[in-house]
């Protein structure tokens, strides 16, 4: 390859009855002999992950704040996560970008009519900081979205533009509450102001649609009922790359195939056991959906982790739970309601405990890190190549504000973002500021506004 300077295109899958699967990045798919723009190009597309989740955190009320529960107490490089729910993130601190101080107006009440409607705009304005318009009907309205204006532009080179995923039910249609349309309250991700796109949330689903690119209903019918992964109907066409491959890269490629076919097992151990007759606790849950949150979200993540790598996908959207759920989350210590105990009262304890639930979901974050922290990508991994947007567009959810919300970066984005900083913003900061920033790094120089940003962080 070397000497005739061939490769292999970034673009190749691995296909049969009607399956295809993506490769990931190898050192066959750089041209030999290329420059170093060509190769680091063809090697560093920047990944977007968004993830939300919902309620705000502890280190949000006014005493939270002065315990730093959430935001540490320097600012700068030189900050400390011991006190705060980042803790979880302290392995990767070089890749965290942390964002304190800074207000989501668009989900505030504008109107007398919108005051009580904060659970059901909310996740509408976490991507796109803009304030959606009140209604029930199907006049629904808000900005493009921080993730599809990424994936309109950057997106369109890969199979899957984007991926939206979800943790929680997301079929409810029709009117919410406070004069809402659930839209406003399921969904995050907007092309267009007034078509948002659906999200998924049954693994099964996520997996046939990285992994099925191609193929018709009837043709994945058929693979699942033989009982075969998805990669026996591709053997053939694995020998034959192989035989093209140096070591490294079929060492590379083995690694991300037996990623593949564990979480098809995982999948399908999951559909087994709720299949069982066994009593579930999510009832009306998808066949594929496992009722531990921790098991769910994981494997969530795992999935985005394989469409990344297989550049399947360069964006995706991820809402970990939905406002007002009576969701538990008993691997954080706490047996209570979520909801519950997001209404703490302003009470230093239950503050605390709400802090202790905060402190379980960064932990989530922090495995998303850590499997794409072993991940290699081109001359790094895929978290020098990635940007995940994680926070909620609520502050204090015991008042139901949306000041001081929980915002931070993770990430490297391709050499575009620092990391390892912390930013204490002017009091009355838009948290669009952050948005705004990401954008103009990411490619849209040109870019001058996002929702009702005011300026720049020098990330």
């Amino acid at each position: 390859m070397f000497i005739t300077k061939k490769h292999i295109s970034r673009r190749t899958m691995l296909q049969g009855m009607g399956a295809a699967v993506g490769l990931p990045l190898l050192e066959s798919m750089t041209p030999a002999m290329a420059g170093p723009e060509e190769s680091a190009a063809g090697s560093r597309p920047v990944r977007l992950a968004c993830l939300e989740m919902v309620h705000g955190s502890g280190g949000a009320t006014r005493w939270g704040a002065q315990q730093h529960l959430w935001s540490p107490a320097e600012a700068g490089r030189d900050f400390d996560l011991t006190p705060s729910s980042l803790l979880p993130l302290e392995p990767w601190r070089d890749y965290l970008t942390i964002v304190s101080n800074t207000d989501m107006r668009g989900a505030e009440a504008w109107e007398v009519k919108e005051i009580g409607g904060d659970h059901f705009r909310s996740s509408a304005v976490f991507l796109t900081q803009s304030h959606p318009r009140q209604t029930q009907s199907s006049d629904v309205r808000a900005d493009v979205s921080f993730d599809q204006i990424y994936a309109q532009r950057f997106g369109q080179e890969t199979p899957l533009p984007s991926i939206q995923m979800a943790i929680e039910s997301v079929d409810q249609a029709g009117g919410c509450e406070y004069g809402y349309s659930c839209v406003f309250f399921f969904l995050m991700s907007r092309p267009t102001p007034t078509k948002p796109l659906p999200m998924l949330r049954d693994p099964r689903m996520i997996f046939d649609q990285l992994f099925g690119v191609g193929g018709s209903p009837e043709e994945r019918a058929v693979r699942r009922e033989t009982d075969r992964s998805i990669l026996d109907w591709v053997t053939h066409r694995v020998t034959e790359l192989k035989s093209q491959l140096s070591p490294t890269d079929r060492n590379r490629l083995d690694e991300h195939l037996d990623n593949v076919r564990e979480i098809e097992r995982r999948i399908a151990r999951i559909e087994d056991k709720n299949a069982s007759g066994d009593v579930r606790e999510l009832p009306v849950a998808p066949m594929g959906v496992p009722d531990s949150f921790d098991e769910h979200a994981k494997l969530m993540l795992d999935l985005q982790v394989l469409a990344f790598a297989s550049d399947t996908t360069r964006v995706t959207s991820f809402k970990l739970s939905r406002d007002a759920t009576g969701r538990t989350f008993p691997e954080s210590g706490f047996e209570g309601s979520f909801h519950g105990a997001s209404h703490h009262g302003e009470k230093p304890q239950r503050i605390k405990t709400f802090a202790q639930i905060n402190t379980y979901h960064i932990a989530v974050l922090a495995y998303f890190a850590e499997k794409r922290k072993e991940t290699p990508d081109g001359d790094g991994t895929l978290l020098d190549n990635i940007l995940i947007l994680y926070g909620s567009p609520m502050g204090d959810s015991n008042l139901h504000n949306h000041k001081r919300v929980p915002l931070m970066l993770l990430g490297h984005a391709g050499g575009r973002v620092k990391g390892g900083r912390h930013f204490v913003l002017p009091d009355g900061s838009p948290s669009a500021n952050l948005h705004l920033s990401v954008l103009q790094r990411l490619g849209f120089e040109d870019m001058e506004v996002f929702g009702d940003s005011t300026g720049v962080i020098d990330i």
